[in-house]
């Protein structure tokens, strides 16, 4: 096959690779621009507040719990000053808002200016204004979520860097099984980095999203993760893995040497050979003839004696 069966080998994890890529450049592009709709449902986490109810009777009435009147008081300011909007999705880079009409139709309003390791803190963007207003879980998902943002952010980036590297060097792995291992060690470090960013994230906002609804939803603010995020974050994480196993394999199969080239061995010392008949050629004359042997004696020492009667 030689080459071309090089280069089949290659083309599996070379086209699982650029998918992976593509999965990665789907989640950095979420909620960068509000007007379109693909990257406007690509989020990590969604809160909700366009039922927030301002009502403290009806609170203690539907949830028979005791609200915290402070936290209830800083809501009910930034829903009057309109800084709560109805909805709020949270990307890799910013964050998006927008408002909810009468049939439920949700409109995105506004898209943050885009940050390096971006977190999403409700105490700003509600404009709350005021410190310590959470309860001890959500002051200290806060603080999780500002530490984890710059690790989170950076896994994402160079996850992506180590996918495009992989394409590069993976073009050298056509011509050499060399060009395989390096490419694999790249992978082995992209697939990593990949697993990393989608185990942080993953885990990191459902915990985001189970205090929001453990603290909030007292006041009808829920929360919620995004699936089509996560959908993209774990399909990355398959095609890596996948795209990492058979650049492995490709450094022992398909070597790209053509089986049709055969390779003529030196003969060794010390082997024998036929030898023309007649030796030496016709120019050498006839072979020699051995003459008859003498009556009673032997022309060889091997050749017993004839005996004849007299």
């Amino acid at each position: 096959m030689g080459k071309l069966g090089r280069f089949a080998c290659i083309f599996v994890p070379m086209a699982l690779t650029i998918t992976s890529l593509l999965c990665l450049l789907m989640v950095a592009s979420g909620q960068l621009n509000k007007d379109n709709k693909i990257q406007r449902d690509i989020y990590f986490m969604k809160a909700d507040t366009s039922d927030f109810n301002d009502n403290p009777d009806a609170i203690k009435k539907l949830s028979n719990l005791n609200i915290d009147e402070h936290l209830l008081k800083a809501l009910q300011n930034a829903a009057k000053s309109a800084n709560l909007k109805d909805f709020y999705t949270v990307g890799l880079w910013n964050y998006c808002e927008g408002i909810e009409d009468s049939q439920g139709k949700q409109e995105v309003t506004y898209c943050s200016p885009r940050k390096n390791s971006f977190w999403f803190d409700p105490v700003s963007i509600w404009k709350l204004n005021e410190t310590g207003i959470f309860d001890d879980k959500m002051d200290k998902a806060l603080n999780a979520s500002r530490k984890v943002s710059g690790w989170l952010f950076s896994a994402y980036v160079i996850a992506i860097i180590l996918t495009i590297a992989e394409f590069i060097v993976g073009l050298a792995a056509i011509f050499s099984r060399w060009g395989s291992l390096v490419t694999t060690i790249v992978s082995t470090a992209q697939t990593v980095f990949v697993i990393a960013a989608a185990l942080t994230s993953t885990i990191f906002y459902g915990s985001f999203v189970a205090v929001i609804e453990t603290t909030l939803k007292v006041y009808n603010i829920h929360a919620s993760l995004g699936k089509n995020m996560l959908a993209w974050v774990w399909l990355a994480v398959a095609f890596s893995t996948a795209s990492g196993f058979f650049w492995m394999i490709s450094i022992c199969c398909c070597s790209g040497k053509s089986p049709h080239k055969q390779i003529k061995a030196e003969k060794t010392p010390y082997t024998y050979e036929r030898v023309a008949s007649p030796y030496m050629g016709a120019a050498a004359g006839p072979p020699p003839t051995m003459a008859p042997p003498a009556h009673g004696n032997s022309g060889s020492a091997y050749e017993p004696f004839r005996h004849e009667r007299v």
